[in-house]
């Protein structure tokens, strides 16, 4: 039996789809820290610093899944399978 090879993703293309949600991340990120009290930052700042990075990452998983799921199904040829014996 053939092995079907999947295309990869193209990691510009994934960048590109990313982009906002980094930008967000980051300003989540940065607001959580400006506005941590002095002597408390990061009691003030650690989980809402953990649940912007995990949401972003999160958006980059489905993201990159996403992409290799389009990939597979653009790679797929139906009259291959027809064609087996």
């Amino acid at each position: 039996m053939d092995e079907m090879r999947v295309p990869g993703i193209d990691r510009q293309e994934l960048e590109k789809l990313l982009k906002d949600d980094f930008q967000h991340c980051i300003a989540e990120v940065t607001r959580a820290v400006d506005t941590a009290r002095m002597g408390a930052i990061v009691d003030d700042s650690e989980e809402p610093v953990r649940m912007a990075t995990s949401r972003l990452r999160q958006k980059i998983f489905e993201k990159a899944i996403q992409m290799k799921t389009d990939a597979a199904e653009a790679a797929f040829s139906p009259s291959q399978e027809q064609d087996r014996p």
